[in-house]
Parts: structure tokens; sequence; C-alpha cells
């Protein structure tokens, strides 16, 4: 695995984040409340596994690619404590 960047959600990914997986991240980002007591918004950590690349926000919610290259949003099954 390669570690490749943070920022915060809400933001402009960076430069590093392939195109395929910025409108998953922006339709993830639009979702997220605002917290009106002010405290800071998740962040964003982008990886590279095997090749592909995965987006995951500090709350569980992973954007990842498919085998044809198209977005898909996913929670992380680990953070269920349900």
């Amino acid at each position: 695995m390669q570690v490749g960047t943070r920022w915060t959600s809400g933001d402009e990914p960076p430069r590093a984040v392939p195109a395929a997986l910025r409108d998953g991240i922006r339709g993830v980002d639009a979702l997220l409340p605002v917290d009106d007591l002010g405290q800071p918004r998740p962040r964003w950590t982008l990886t590279w596994l095997e090749g592909r690349p995965i987006a995951e926000l500090d709350t569980g919610v992973i954007v990842e690619l498919d085998d044809d290259g198209t977005a898909v949003v996913r929670h992380d099954d680990e953070d269920d404590f349900a």
C-alpha cells in the first residue's frame, strides 16, 4: 500500500486524486451534515492498494473504483459496531 495524501471533506480534492474518484467524493461530502457547533469536518485519506486508488473518510466511508473504473461508495465494515 502506498499513502497518497489527506484533505478535509468539503475542500477541493488535491490533484493527486484521480478524476474517476472525484464525483464519488463530492457526493459523499454533499451528504455530510453541517455541524452547527463548528466542529472540524472529517478528513479524507487517499491511498493506493495494488495500484488502485482508494479514498477513505475518517468516518469509515470509502470511495474506490470497481473493475470498470466507476466510483463505488461503501462503508468500512470494521467500523460497524451494531
